[in-house]
């Protein structure tokens, strides 16, 4: 994976990996042993929590990537709906 110099991206990044091995790994245990009775829920409360927070971290790294990525496609169309105005020939916003 490429290095982010922005900070907030790159801890959205590592929050996202972090929530998604938590949900993984609860859904697991959930499944393969059980919510027990006294739990009240807590596991499914737990889990929605963690849900919204991957789809917080994604929507914002999503922002951040239309903001930032040059276009992989070099058809006109393509080139044409893409503002160019944050790039220049010395390289500001290069990763």
């Amino acid at each position: 994976m490429i290095a982010d110099s922005n900070s907030n991206i790159a801890w959205h990044r590592v929050q996202l990996k972090k929530n998604r091995d938590a949900v993984k790994a609860l859904e697991t245990v959930r499944f393969t042993i059980g919510e027990m009775a006294q739990s009240t829920g807590q596991t499914q409360k737990t889990i929605a929590t963690l849900k919204r927070k991957i789809a917080e971290s994604e929507r914002c790294i999503a922002a951040h990537e239309r903001r930032t990525r040059r276009p992989v496609a070099t058809d006109l169309q393509s080139l044409a709906s893409v503002s160019w105005s944050s790039w220049n020939a010395r390289g500001v916003g290069r990763r």
